[in-house]
């Protein structure tokens, strides 16, 4: 049986970059990890106005249950359009 086809029950990063962007409207979106720990850059006009922790309340709920049960760790840089053209 190939690795590929081995389910290990861990989260892969496009399985959550696509639970996000399904949640979440983004202008850019990124995510990278080994199954455990995640860092992921997230553009969305969503964020505007918003504070770090009301911005990465808003990834988590698109996120929902894999937060809870199947991440262990998530990086999170949230930015707003302005933003990222700003830090490039």
């Amino acid at each position: 049986m190939s690795r590929a086809a081995v389910d290990t029950g861990l989260p892969t990063p496009d399985e959550l970059q696509r639970a996000i962007a399904a949640g979440l409207d983004c202008e850019w979106l990124q995510v990278a990890g080994d199954g455990q720990h995640f860092d992921a850059v997230i553009v969305s006009a969503a964020f505007e106005g918003r504070s770090r922790i009301e911005r990465h309340r808003l990834v988590y709920a698109a996120l929902g249950d894999r937060m809870a049960h199947r991440v262990h760790a998530l990086s999170m840089k949230t930015l707003t359009p302005e933003e990222h053209r700003r830090v490039g």
